[in-house]
This record gives structure tokens, sequence and C-alpha cells, in this order.
């Protein structure tokens, strides 16, 4: 009796433990899905800014310069951003995509996502400053400065916070649509209270 009683625990423990595994299968894949999700949203979000920023004229090289978005640090994207953006347009221009190697971003680029470790982040931000480059970063405390855009996880949701006044720094001009779609605004230096 003792001896059946012991083999039928040790079936049930084993009939666990093989449930366990088959319900941490599921949640592995929704969090891979939910991650890869999170991307494609910000890979989208990189190349929609561009028509909700008025980009000076010293912005692009020559009139049939591409518009680029460049990446510095890590790649979450992998080829989907350049799949998603293959035979797209900015206006008149191509839009190609560059990754830069850890050394100083480039002038050439107008949007420059920052996905890296704090130290990087403020080097970068501190190099383009005054260059009319979107900087966009995924700072997540405060060891960093996020960049002009930042995004953000709220509610699930891919968000981002817009800095106006590093904006206006850059000589970008940013769109009321584009605030109005940001979870925070910083204000310009002119339009902070008195």
């Amino acid at each position: 009796m003792r001896s059946r009683c012991n083999r039928l625990t040790l079936r049930l423990r084993l009939f666990a433990i093989a449930l366990g595994g088959l319900l941490a299968i599921p949640i592995a894949a929704a969090q891979e899905s939910d991650n890869a999700l999170e991307y494609a949203v910000k890979a989208t979000y990189l190349y929609k800014f561009g028509p909700f920023v008025r980009w000076p004229d010293n912005a692009f090289a020559a009139p049939t310069s591409p518009f680029t978005i460049c990446l510095l640090g890590r790649d979450p994207f992998g080829e989907q951003l350049d799949r998603l953006v293959q035979g797209a347009q900015f206006g008149t221009r191509a839009i190609a995509v560059r990754r830069l190697d850890a050394g100083a971003p480039r002038a050439d680029c107008q949007v420059l996502y920052i996905n890296a470790p704090p130290a990087t982040v403020a080097n970068a931000i501190k190099q383009v400053k005054g260059l009319p480059i979107l900087t966009v970063t995924e700072v997540e405390h405060a060891a960093a400065p996020p960049g002009i855009i930042n995004f953000v996880i709220q509610g699930n949701r891919v968000r981002f916070e817009v800095d106006n006044r590093a904006a206006a720094e850059n000589t970008l001009v940013l769109s009321s649509k584009l605030l109005s779609l940001a979870s925070s605004v910083t204000p310009k230096a002119t339009e902070e209270p008195e």
C-alpha cells in the first residue's frame, strides 16, 4: 500500500512539474511577443517623428541627402527597422538607417536613437547639442539625461516624453500635434511661466 502511495505521489509531482513547464512556455512566449511589439511600435515612431519636426536648412548636406535614422548602442530592432523604412520617403528624400560605432555620433543623422549605458547617452547628447539632430532615448533613471524624445512604458503602452527646450537648443521646431501626443512636455525656456 505504501509503495502504491509513493508511486502515486511521484506521478502527481511529475505531472505538476510538466504542467508548470507548459504554463511557463506561453508566459515566456508572451513576454517575447510583447517585447517584439514594443520595439515594432518604437521603430515606427522613429521614422514617423520626422514629419512632425521642422528641420533647418542645414539639417541636410545636400538636396538629395537621405533622411537618416542613426542607431547608437544596442540595436533592439535588428532588420525590422530597415524593412519598415524600405521604400519609404520623407518628402522627396529616401529614408536610410545607419548603425554607428561606439564612437562619436555623426552630424549627418537627422534622428539619433541612443540605447546605451548612461555615460554613453550623456556623451552623445552633449556631442550633438546645437546640431539639428532629434535625439531619441530610453532613459529609465536619472543617471543619464533623456534625449529630446524619451520612450517610456505607461500602462503597457509605448509613450514618449518630449523636451521642447532641448529641441529648440538643437534648432528643431516640434509641431503642436507631436507635443499633444507626448505623455509629458518640458517647455521651451520662453514658454515657462514667470
